[in-house]
């Protein structure tokens, strides 16, 4: 695969922040910070196609005493055990617990579990972050 050269034109009052944001972020050049901004669309792209797979983190905060909570939680875990690749379960103190789940399979079912988990009462807390498998990105 070659490499190929494009330019790109933009006013000055968004060049200044993208460059004090490539700064930020540690990017040796422009380049660099294209490249994964390209990267991050292709990535959000994928997650609309239903044939491709996707992965992603989910990441929980809950008190364990409530409602019953962890054992509601861990048996939605088991009813769709087959796209949770790995969790992680911290005691953050006595009473919250952090739960991280690595998921893995078609876009709308690991999306379906992640907000299912989420909004499952109790929950104080949760984020889902897609990506890619990596199959298909260069």
């Amino acid at each position: 695969m070659g490499l190929a050269r494009f330019g790109v034109s933009l006013d000055e009052d968004l060049l200044e922040p993208f460059d004090a944001l490539c700064a930020r972020k540690g990017y040796g050049n422009r380049s660099e910070a294209i490249r994964d901004l390209i990267r991050r669309a292709l990535v959000e792209e994928d997650w609309q196609n239903p044939q491709l797979m996707g992965a992603g983190t989910l990441t929980l905060v809950y008190d364990h005493h409530k409602n019953d909570l962890s054992r509601r939680l861990t048996q939605m875990q088991h009813d769709e055990h087959d796209i949770i690749v790995a969790t992680l379960h911290v005691h953050l103190d006595h009473d919250n617990c952090l739960e991280v789940l690595v998921l893995k399979g078609e876009p709308e079912r690991v999306r379906r579990l992640a907000d299912k988990l989420i909004s499952c009462k109790g929950v104080k807390h949760g984020t889902f972050s897609g990506t890619t498998t990596g199959r298909d990105l260069a």
